[in-house]
């Protein structure tokens, strides 16, 4: 031990005798770093040289290694050892030895570690078989690698949040009302029936109905569908008094909004954290991701010759676009004053452009929302016929739809001549999409919230327009399922009468401008922003329609078919890659901005909006807060004191201030760590530079050894010609042989 602690330890025993060790980069950087504090440093390395000594699980022992016994409860089993079959049962028969000297209270620990750990993995098993598409979405991985996997594991988590949202809905607002008259339960219903603001008329149709008027009212939630368990103005009941105990059916509805809402931002900020870690990891430089592409890049879960082609060429388009880049940077750094004033005030017009449109848009998306509740409120004998109504209906939902295809394809252009890299054309192209998808809902409710909300005094009684929207929550929530019912027919439209047609022509027609057109490509961003778009409509409408995730959950359950056949039988894989670990982050952040817009008309609504007084569980309240401080001031002892103590300017203040210290102390953490992370990026550089030099020595002295070989052969060929010539000068011509020492040698 003390031959190799004297190498790597050499302070142990004086001054470093190991003049080829002196010469490393690292050894030659790490005494430029340390001359100044040289005493701290032998300390230091020191006192880590007995760390690691100490920690180690390996004991030297002459020229043998032994291992440390491990605790029998923590052996891996035989099974999953990497041996072969004679060591796996030449350990069996070892550990049936140790558990012979173990005691009765040791073994019975033993076997129950076993048992758990067998029933932990069954169950583990068992819940990967159960878990939903697990063979479809192993068969898209293997002909198309995992980028496109991560969009349909992206869906399937919608599917799973949307039916836990729809479980909590069910459960606690539905499921109560439901069983009441079957269990003997008493609920008490409106207190201010026969006021003004409590006038809530039918919109069921009446007398001779025709069939198409049932197909416009299931298609915009009118007519019988109102009065149903779908909308919010359906529960006009307060409290559900049972046999033993009462249920606050107002605080219920409002609990279980901020548990959905608080649910979907954990479980989403859980599944994004890994996915942030790996983008921290693979934020490195431009020479580390060079490597990581070319000795890394390839995906091993391709099977498909397809796929694997297509990954060939996905790689070779990465390596081109960093290529790209370091030629735009390289350019940008060489650019003069005229040109940068140029491309800025480029960008300055063409971003003001972009400005321009976009307020056309949501300009539009406000005249047209408008103009359909207009219509809507008017009567059912002034309204055109089956197909104008459809379309009035649903008039801002095709506002929208159109504004969402249009605005993409302008953005697409207008970025080639903004003169930015083409990862971050991709990005901001993104980013002005996602603006645009998510703001025009934000556009709609406030178009909406312009029609329903007046100033409170003699014209407006109900602090709503009460005789527009007796029960507005209801007309919302109509507006959010119109919007999710065509979002899914706009889906289903354009695989069915635009892609499907696409691949018959391209396939069988040998025009040029149909190979010019070529296959459709199955674009990852698109695809999950419609999806980020119908669940952001999910959230918002889930208050107002609490059947909206049932919807929501059949919707994307279909959704997932009908890509999956996009997927193989029409679209091929975009020729631009998408990470699968940079996707499934990408895709998370886009949510949680949706779920933060979805937040806050919700909470708007809640503590600012008045509600109606004619339907929905806070008919009897003010705003539809106004239920948590009575239902708080209702509890016993001293608890109201505490949630009241909770809700001051002082607890505020003091979690605030808290808060901030905890985001200064994860901030420098994080500062720390990530200081750590670039020593060990110096240190792994530096041993990459110390391999290099040994590798240089060793071709040197393999070099010399060959010279001196070669001299030395030389010598012996010079001596060898030299006494072959005194052998030729001999009179005899013969050798005489020395006599032997003694008598005894033959």
């Amino acid at each position: 031990m003390d031959s190799v602690d004297s190498v790597f330890y050499s302070e142990r025993l004086g001054p470093s005798n190991n003049p080829l060790l002196d010469q490393l980069p690292s050894y030659q950087s790490l005494l430029y770093r340390r001359k100044s504090s040289a005493t701290g440093s032998t300390k230091r390395r020191g006192s880590s040289r007995r760390h690691l000594s100490s920690s180690s699980s390996w004991k030297w022992k002459g020229d043998k290694v032994e291992e440390k016994p491990k605790a029998v409860a923590h052996q891996r089993l035989i099974c999953e050892l990497p041996k072969t079959m004679e060591e796996k049962r030449r350990d069996n028969v070892q550990r049936m030895e140790q558990a012979r000297d173990l005691s009765s209270w040791k073994q019975w620990r033993q076997n129950t570690h076993h048992s758990l750990k067998r029933l932990k993995e069954d169950c583990m098993e068992l819940l990967r078989r159960l878990k939903l598409w697990r063979g479809d979405i192993h068969v898209i991985e293997g002909m198309f690698g995992t980028g496109i996997l991560s969009y349909f594991s992206f869906l399937r988590f919608l599917v799973l949040l949307n039916f836990v949202i729809f479980l909590l809905m069910f459960c606690f607002i539905m499921l109560p009302i439901i069983i009441a008259p079957h269990t003997s339960g008493n609920a008490t219903f409106d207190l201010y029936n026969g006021r003004e603001c409590s006038n809530y008329p039918s919109t069921s149709r009446r007398g001779l109905v025709v069939f198409h008027q049932y197909i416009t009212d299931l298609l915009s939630g009118t007519g019988f569908l109102e009065e149903t368990y779908l909308f919010y103005g359906y529960y006009k009941v307060e409290s559900i008094y049972f046999p033993k105990f009462s249920y606050n059916l107002p605080l219920a509805y409002l609990l279980v909004t901020i548990t959905y809402l608080f649910l979907s931002l954990i479980w989403i900020v859980k599944r994004s954290a890994a996915g942030f870690k790996r983008n921290l990891v693979q934020d490195e430089d431009r020479f580390q991701s060079f490597c990581n592409k070319i000795f890394a890049g390839w995906d091993f879960c391709i099977t498909n010759e397809t796929a694997a082609r297509l990954k060939q060429s996905s790689l070779l388009y990465e390596l081109k676009t960093d290529l790209e880049e370091e030629r735009i940077k390289q350019k940008i750094a060489d650019r003069t004053r005229r040109e940068k004033c140029r491309i800025y005030v480029l960008r300055l017009v063409l971003n003001l452009f972009v400005v321009a449109v976009l307020a056309a848009c949501f300009f539009s998306i406000y005249r047209a929302t408008i103009y359909s509740q207009e219509f809507q409120s008017s009567q059912f004998d002034q309204r055109p016929n089956f197909i104008l109504e459809l379309i009035f209906e649903y008039l801002p939902s095709i506002v929208i739809t159109l504004a969402n295809f249009i605005t993409p394809l302008m953005f697409t252009l207008i970025i080639q001549f903004e003169d930015y890299s083409p990862a971050f054309e991709i990005r901001f192209t993104l980013m002005r999409c996602v603006f645009m998808r998510l703001a025009s809902i934000g556009v709609l409710l406030f178009s909406l919230w312009s029609q329903i909300t007046c100033d409170l005094g003699p014209k407006c009684p109900c602090g709503y327009k009460h005789s527009d929207y007796p029960c507005w929550e209801s007309r919302v929530g109509q507006e959010m399922y119109k919007l999710t019912i065509f979002d899914f027919i706009i889906i289903g439209a354009v695989t069915i009468f635009v892609e499907f047609p696409r691949k018959l022509i391209v396939t069988y027609c040998d025009c040029g401008l149909a190979k010019w057109w070529g296959q459709q490509e199955f674009a990852i961003p698109q695809n999950v922003l419609e999806i980020v778009y119908g669940q952001t409509i999910c959230w918002i409408g889930t208050f107002y329609c609490p059947l909206l995730p049932a919807i929501c959950t059949i919707k994307y359950f279909i959704v997932f078919y009908i890509k999956k056949m996009t997927l193989v039988k029409n679209c091929r894989p975009a020729t631009r890659p998408f990470r699968a670990s940079s996707s499934n982050f990408f895709f998370l952040v886009v949510l949680l901005i949706g779920l933060a817009l979805a937040c806050v008309p919700v909470i708007f609504s809640i503590a600012q909006i008045n509600s109606s007084r004619a339907c929905g569980p806070f008919m009897n309240y003010t705003k539809s807060w106004e239920v948590v401080p009575e239902a708080v001031s209702q509890l016993p002892g001293g608890l109201p004191t505490f949630f009241f103590a909770l809700s001051s300017e002082a607890f505020a203040v003091s979690f605030f201030v808290v808060t901030c210290l905890a985001m200064f102390y994860v901030i420098a953490l994080a500062g720390a760590h990530k200081r750590v992370v670039d020593q060990l990026r110096e240190q792994l550089a530096m041993e990459g530079r110390d391999k290099r030099f040994l590798i240089q020595k060793l071709c040197q002295a393999q070099r010399t050894s060959v010279r001196s070989a070669g001299v030395q052969s030389h010598a012996d060929r010079d001596r060898q010609s030299n006494r072959g010539a005194q052998n030729h000068d001999d009179p005899g011509g013969v050798f005489l042989a020395q006599p032997p020492v003694s008598a005894t040698h033959v």
